[in-house]
């Protein structure tokens, strides 16, 4: 285990999946059908199943491209927020859930990129798997349990409509390369990513 992994253990609690589901519906009372909460909540759900790709790949090419899509939804999650939706909770006095967040999602990308150092098939690598993954729940839990519900209540009609337009707008210029956005995000089907992978 690197030291990076025991880091992330030591400070990483387990919240049951009770939990989880709690705030993940409370996160949805909340939310209004196309907006940034809704669509963010999506992106949630679509990175747990692609997670479940990535154990379930068969051998390793299939590890390894279901690896590359967790990747690029991550990374195309997470940059979203770290544009937009963060700023917005400085801007509701959430200082510090937004700097936990940033630092949160650079702990995350480091660990996976750590995975490219590994035979996908290999137990290091599940164990690997096992901590982001972990990590990337804990996270999120922190997001739908009260720091997302505080912004969805907190900010401004004005500022809700400007985090929806542009959450979705950065969203869709990494996964989608800078194409024209289709209505996958607000639709809640999940891109493949095929086409810009």
């Amino acid at each position: 285990m690197s030291i990076l992994d025991k880091v992330i253990s030591a400070v990483t609690t387990s919240e049951s999946e009770e939990n989880r589901v709690e705030a993940h519906q409370k996160a949805r009372s909340v939310a209004s059908a196309g907006d940034w909460l809704s669509m963010i909540l999506d992106h949630h759900e679509w990175v747990e199943q692609a997670f479940a790709e990535v154990r379930a790949a068969g051998d390793a090419a299939s590890r390894r491209q279901a690896q590359k899509n967790l990747g690029v939804l991550l990374n195309g999650h997470s940059l979203a927020e770290e544009a937009v939706v963060y700023p917005a909770l400085v801007r509701i006095g959430k200082h510090a859930s937004a700097e936990m967040a940033y630092a949160q999602q650079v702990a995350a990308k480091l660990q996976l990129a750590a995975l490219e150092h590994f035979d996908p098939m290999c137990q290091d690598y599940l164990d690997k798997l096992e901590h982001l993954e972990g990590a990337v729940k804990r996270h999120v839990y922190e997001e739908e349990h009260d720091w997302y519900v505080d912004l969805k209540q907190q900010a401004p009609p004005a500022d809700q409509q400007m985090i929806t337009q542009r959450y979705g707008e950065e969203f869709d210029r990494y996964i989608r390369g800078g194409e024209d956005p289709t209505d996958d995000a607000a639709s809640g089907s999940r891109p493949t990513h095929t086409e810009t992978l």
